[in-house]
């Protein structure tokens, strides 16, 4: 006979934390697991998924998750504990709330620090929490994309399987090509 665990009673707790995750870095990562010791399952949205190969959203949709997917097995995190889902941007403030519900899971509690992010979810009902910071200058999508236009290191600050990735689909050189213009002067 199978024994019910107190687990299996509980309701599963499902948090959602959006990002552009162009790429995906070490911040990111520690912030998701400080949420998976809080949460069950954690529902990682891919945000502006519709953009690619723009200074600011140089990765696809596909490549964003697999980073995302690989850099959380590098790290141990069973893919039972999360969600990834891509969802294109709205541009529309009162439907944007909407638009993640509609492409997610059931969820219980938002994790951000965005204020935008944050007014519409409170405004809309849902529980939000604030996210752990890790070293928020240091490790920042933008700052990564300026050091690969420099030639700087951008190692550094995304996990290994991410960097291995981007070096994998020539990415600084995709991200170097899209400041090249066809103007002559």
């Amino acid at each position: 006979m199978h024994k019910v665990s107190s687990r299996e009673e509980a309701m599963v707790k499902r948090g959602i934390f959006a990002g552009r995750f162009q790429p995906p870095h070490k911040g990111h990562l520690g912030a998701i697991k400080n949420i998976l010791e809080k949460i069950d399952e954690l529902v990682i949205v891919v945000g502006s998924s519709q953009y690619s190969h723009r200074l600011d959203n140089p990765f696809t949709t596909g490549e964003r998750i697999s980073m995302i997917r690989e850099a959380l097995e590098e790290e141990g995190i069973q893919p039972s504990r999360y969600w990834i889902i891509p969802v294109p941007d709205v541009h529309l403030h009162m439907l944007w709330v909407s638009q993640i519900v509609g492409y997610s899971p059931k969820f219980e509690v938002v994790y951000t620090n965005e204020p935008l992010t944050r007014r519409l979810f409170i405004e809309a009902g849902f529980k939000v929490e604030p996210v752990s910071f890790i070293k928020r200058k240091f490790y920042s999508a933008t700052e990564i994309r300026k050091r690969m236009l420099n030639g700087e290191n951008w190692e550094e600050l995304v996990p290994k399987s991410v960097a291995h990735f981007i070096k994998e689909i020539d990415g600084v050189a995709r991200l170097r090509d899209l400041t090249k213009t066809d103007v002559v002067t």
